[in-house]
């Protein structure tokens, strides 16, 4: 597949505004995945840039409207997003290398908020944890990951599946 072809079939994404010259973010999935076969290595080189990478917009989540989509080159360039932004990156990202992947939308508490789910061969849909640390599935939240810094307090909240539930 070419890149255009590869954008038109990520285009279908649940909730994702993708335009034809939003290529920034599958090029550069392709780039960090390059040579790759597993699609478990994939999300993890993919959650681990976009938590490493991008940073809580707090004035946007100030003052986002009912109806926003995420536009994830723009994300891209400004290295920064609110929940959907960091899902949205994250779901065309990996959609573009194959990985089946789901944009979540629903409460962790009494908050709104956005998340992925994958898909993994032996597992099928990884609904409440989709990170394999060496010992235990975890959830993959990027939002709380990147803006708390991976903190020990916030990482034991995102591995505790309770705390999200799909609306």
């Amino acid at each position: 597949d070419n890149l255009e072809q590869l954008i038109d079939r990520i285009q279908a994404g649940q909730g994702i505004a993708y335009a034809p010259q939003q290529r920034q973010a599958v090029a550069l999935a392709a780039e960090l995945t390059a040579g790759m076969t597993d699609n478990l290595e994939k999300v993890k080189t993919i959650y681990d840039y976009v938590v490493q990478n991008i940073s809580y917009d707090r004035l946007l989540a100030a003052k986002v409207q009912s109806g926003y989509l995420p536009d994830i080159d723009q994300v891209l360039a400004k290295k920064k997003g609110i929940c959907f932004d960091y899902a949205a990156l994250m779901s065309a990202m990996l959609r573009s290398q194959e990985v089946p992947t789901k944009l979540v939308v629903g409460y962790t508490g009494s908050v709104y908020h956005a998340w992925i789910n994958v898909y993994s061969e032996e597992e099928g849909w990884i609904d409440a944890a989709i990170y394999f640390d060496g010992q235990e599935w975890k959830l993959m939240d990027p939002t709380f990951a990147s803006s708390n810094n991976s903190s020990q307090a916030i990482m034991k909240y995102i591995g505790n599946g309770a705390n999200y539930q799909a609306k």
